[in-house]
């Protein structure tokens, strides 16, 4: 299926890119997502007449993020959780606790999507580096500390 990106889409191409993409991942996500449209005749007309428009856009989304990755590459956030004798903690900080830790402490939201533990789940106390994926071309990192609880 040859779609029309209507965004930056990471590993896939850039606004306005005709990409083949297999017909499921182009019908059940991209297409409903609105971040791409079928490469028919009229939709490609359509496209060029509003490609200057959906650039001002993406350039506004890019801005937002830089933004918001500056707020959170300044950002230290601290979860408690419940410790055995050895130091391993009895479950483990997961995504929903990191983003749930980063609006509770902050006025930033995070969503438990743009969190990167490629590791897993954090299952020991320490101090880690949590990448954020805020846009195709903007990741912050946040510096986040797993402490025992009082």
């Amino acid at each position: 299926m040859e779609v029309i990106l209507l965004e930056n889409i990471a590993k896939l191409g850039s606004l306005g890119a005709q990409v083949q993409v297999k017909s499921g991942y182009g019908r059940n996500y991209l297409i409903p997502q609105r971040k791409a449209v079928p490469a028919i005749p009229e939709n490609i007309r359509i496209f060029a007449e509003r490609r200057a428009e959906l650039e001002q856009i993406a350039q506004e989304k890019l801005e937002v993020a830089r933004v918001r990755a500056e707020q959170i590459n300044a950002l230290s956030v601290s979860v408690p959780a419940s410790v055995g004798a050895e130091g391993k903690l009895f479950g483990s900080v997961t995504l929903r606790d990191i983003a749930a830790a980063v609006s509770d402490r902050s006025d930033i939201r995070v969503e438990k999507s743009e969190i990167r533990l490629p590791q897993g789940p954090i299952r020991e106390l320490g101090e880690y580096e949590i990448d954020i994926y805020l846009h195709p071309e903007v990741n912050a990192v946040l510096k986040l500390a797993v402490v025992a609880e009082a």
